[in-house]
């Protein structure tokens, strides 16, 4: 049994589908994460061992069970989650979507690109950028940008680079406002003068399995599991993933990066969330096969159901129920054009100004916009 301020996660995906972020049968990769104040190997043990008994099988996996066998088993374990507080939570990947975010955050980052202005990417004015952006893509578009970023030779990730920012600037003109044509023309006149400092290639594998879908989505789950902590007052005692071979090496890596920034805080930028590591677990993630434990069988179940809610598909009364005990304290979040929509489009409703600019603004924002004109002048 755990101690009072101990909390247990255990971390499931589905829809892996590796670097092929285009395949229509898998368009969403999602991760399940079920957390508990007690160890889930041991308290869950007893509650799954009379299931598997009553379904007279070895082990539960929601997919050869389906909805109907489920269903028979779905009221015991949802008690078992109110009574001892487990949560899932829900985090989901719009791969199509992704090959575009990487695209825009590489080379709309004004760090990298002089024709990019500072608060055009480094305050909420990057959201209303980015839909801009990602409007002039097509899947074909986005296929060769996804190919190129995971190119691992500089020189073919220069050149397919120098392509693409071609084939979207002959589509500004399906933009109306002569403005946002003025930057995002600037911004890929000056990434196809410049491939080698926008660095859009991976650069070598390690390097393109870190912006996989599937480490963007852990990145998830160890943000929220931090969170998660801090508003419990808990430390995370143990985080137990299904072992894969494909990205588990990549995974602890990720988790040992945010181990040792642990406690740091930075502002992304004026308007922008914070970047708050105070309390990112100092554990490492344990990997372990889904039927040598009994937390991973449990949220094997629970993110099947979870799953096939988000995609319309039927499930039976007592499933839901299952699902509400588990989810009603856990959260649900996304990356996608769509999520950062939901998140940003407040923007869209803001006043304006009233007066003038304090001129201390007034004169940044002029000598941003002056440098980005040299730079595009440059090229």
């Amino acid at each position: 049994m755990g101690q009072l301020n101990e909390m247990y996660c255990y971390v499931d995906e589905s829809g892996n589908t590796g670097a092929n972020l285009f395949d229509p049968a898998q368009p969403v990769l999602y991760y399940g994460l079920v957390t508990s104040k007690t160890n889930l190997d041991v308290t869950a043990e007893p509650l799954l061992r009379a299931a598997r008994a009553k379904l007279g099988v070895e082990r539960l996996h929601a997919n050869a069970l389906g909805v109907g066998r489920l269903s028979e088993i779905a009221q015991s374990l949802g008690r078992f989650a109110l009574k001892r507080d487990v949560r899932f939570s829900l985090f989901k990947v719009v791969k199509p979507d992704h090959a575009v975010i990487t695209f825009f955050d590489q080379v709309f980052d004004a760090g990298l690109n002089d024709a990019v202005p500072w608060h055009h990417y480094w305050t909420p004015l990057r959201y209303v950028l980015v839909f801009k952006v990602a409007y002039l893509f097509d899947e074909d578009t986005a296929k060769l940008a996804w190919a190129a970023r995971q190119e691992t030779n500089p020189a073919k990730a220069a050149e397919a680079l120098r392509a693409i920012c071609a084939t979207l600037h002959g589509r500004l003109n399906r933009l109306p406002d002569p403005r946002s044509r003025e930057l995002i023309s600037g911004a890929l006149t000056w990434a196809a003068a410049n491939p080698f400092e926008i660095s859009y290639g991976a650069g070598n594998k390690d390097s393109a399995l870190q912006i996989s879908p599937n480490l963007v989505g852990f990145q998830q789950v160890l943000q929220y599991t931090a969170i998660q902590a801090r508003k419990q007052s808990r430390q995370v005692r143990q985080i137990t993933v299904d072992r894969q071979t494909q990205f588990n090496r990549a995974q602890g890596e990720l988790a040992e990066f945010y181990r040792r920034i642990r406690g740091h805080k930075q502002s992304m930028g004026p308007g922008m969330p914070e970047m708050d590591m105070t309390s990112m677990p100092k554990v490492p993630p344990v990997f372990r096969p889904g039927d040598d434990s009994a937390g991973l069988e449990l949220v094997d179940v629970v993110l099947w159901v979870a799953k096939r809610h988000a995609e319309g598909k039927p499930i039976s009364a007592e499933l839901a129920e299952m699902f509400n005990a588990f989810a009603k304290r856990g959260v649900t979040d996304e990356v996608s054009l769509r999520g950062l929509e939901r998140r940003w489009s407040f923007l869209l409703d803001l006043p304006e100004p009233e007066g003038p600019l304090p001129e201390y603004l007034a004169a940044r924002i002029e000598k941003w916009e002056e440098d980005r004109r040299r730079a595009v002048e440059s090229c």
